[in-house]
């Protein structure tokens, strides 16, 4: 394997394709077991969580009605980053995402700085969305049995919670799938990924009974503007099919069904969530559901009138975070063990049990994220997880248009069309909503990212393997 000595051993430097697979084939060792059924579940598993369950009663009043046009909007402005992903997916089929394309594009500081970046994204979405499941818990076990956990022993702290077991309780039991071994994850996950289509299905069924046009009008009482205001928040409940990229290395077809499985997520979750809008505002005047932390409950009992309608919400809810949770924890695990092979992070964390899982990186970032999730108040950090999420778009969007500088005879499974312009409006929609950020946001998260910084200069670069020239071949070796 020839080394291009040109290109390392700067901050800049690169990675290139050809290295990563070469890396992956000689020292590659997870397993090849993801089909495109078990991987667009994956894409499903990690959006449809407990955003469909609650954004109606955050964004209606901004919208009305017209809040089907504000999914849709949301949708597209993630349609032009899932278009970049899925390219950069089915060229460089490796573990990693945004970190690895970052590597083979833009060179080893950024890439380092969106792998930091991403162990915040998907740590902190996981510890916040686990603690949701201990709420919706407590709401089922009161439905059924008309008892609760204590809210000491299942609120989050700062809501009347000392620690919350029921959330280190799912993060646990999720890790423990995960080192199983990754068929076994992705079958649970597919199981999960049904059961919550159908829990929607019955719903939109059940709204539908009660459907009246009437409610449906004015369709746009506060103007476009109001659309626009409510596709922000909405665009929040569509983060996660960027985790279907992190499984490059265990995907049997990964120039084919990367970019279908990307895609076809975004498509169905989209028509799921307009058709579930279009039910619930149909059977339930949307002033009424302005404000309301649970929607879709309140539109089966109050408006179609089902006593047990709450218990079916109450349900679908926790199949949906169940499978949120495995879903972006399999994508953190999956980064680090990245990192760790190019030695940039410490060797454990790329070390691979005999079930071909990373099981030593599982289990620590389980253990810390259940810790995270039972003690420590997320409300001030959580949309540290929307600027980390924005900030990878932006990345692959630029990643695209330099990997066709670069490498314009690389084989691609799929193909942005377009280029520069669509990533470059992918690109600038991410800036736009970024910008709709606090500065608190802001400056936690520059924060994050000089912590970074410091560890990256004190471990990263002196044990980076691609600054000792370990995993760099030519263009045409």
């Amino acid at each position: 394997m020839a080394v291009d000595s040109a290109r390392f051993g700067g901050l800049f430097a690169v990675k290139s394709v050809d290295a990563h697979l070469e890396h992956v084939r000689r020292e590659g060792r997870l397993r090849r077991a993801i089909g495109l059924f078990d991987l667009t579940a994956l894409g499903l598993g990690a959006v449809i969580g407990t955003g469909i369950f609650v954004i109606l009663g955050e964004a209606i009043g901004d919208s009305g009605p017209a809040i089907v046009l504000s999914f849709v909007l949301a949708a597209v402005t993630c349609a032009f980053s899932a278009l970049s992903y899925s390219e950069l997916a089915s060229s460089i089929p490796v573990s990693g995402s945004a970190y690895t394309y970052a590597y083979a594009t833009l060179g080893e500081l950024l890439a380092w700085i969106i792998g930091w970046d991403l162990i915040l994204e998907y740590g902190v979405s996981v510890a916040a969305v686990a603690v949701g499941w201990g709420q919706y818990l407590n709401s089922l076990l009161d439905t059924l049995f008309g008892w609760q956990l204590p809210d000491a022993l299942s609120q989050p702290p700062g809501e009347g919670g000392i620690v919350n077991i029921p959330a280190a309780f799912l993060v646990l039991a999720i890790t423990g799938v995960l080192i199983l071994g990754v068929r076994e994850s992705t079958r649970a996950n597919s199981v999960m990924v049904v059961l919550k289509i159908v829990v929607l299905l019955l719903f939109i069924g059940l709204a539908f009974t009660a459907f009246n046009a009437d409610n449906l009008t004015p369709f746009t009482p506060n103007g476009f503007s109001g659309v626009t205001t409510a596709a922000a928040v909405i665009f929040f409940a569509y983060i996660g099919f960027d985790a279907v990229s992190t499984s490059g290395e265990e995907v049997k077809r990964p120039a084919r069904d990367l970019p279908l499985a990307i895609i076809g997520s975004l498509v169905i979750a989209t028509v799921l969530y307009c058709v579930v809008a279009v039910a619930a505002l149909g059977a339930y005047p949307w002033q009424k559901l302005n404000g309301a932390e649970a929607p879709l409950a309140t539109v089966l009992s109050d408006g179609v009138g089902t006593s047990w309608g709450s218990g079916l919400i109450s349900v679908g809810a926790l199949i949906a975070i169940t499978s949120v949770v495995l879903t972006i924890l399999y994508g953190q695990t999956r980064i680090m063990y990245s990192m760790s092979r190019d030695g940039l992070v410490p060797k454990a964390f790329s070390r691979v049990s005999r079930r071909q899982t990373p099981a030593m990186a599982t289990a620590i970032f389980g253990i810390l994220i259940a810790v995270l999730a039972a003690t420590v108040p997320l409300e001030i950090i959580f949309e540290l997880v929307n600027i980390g999420t924005l900030f990878a778009f932006v990345i692959v969007n630029i990643g695209v248009i330099v990997l066709r500088r670069t490498r314009p005879d690389l084989e691609r499974g799929f193909r942005v069309p377009g280029v520069p312009v669509v990533p470059i409006i992918g690109a600038l929609l991410c800036f736009y909503l970024m910008k709709q950020l606090t500065i608190q946001t802001w400056l936690r998260f520059i924060i994050w990212l000089l912590v970074g910084l410091v560890i990256y200069f004190l471990y990263g670069r002196r044990h980076s393997r691609l600054q000792h020239g370990e995993t760099v071949v030519t263009e045409e070796s």
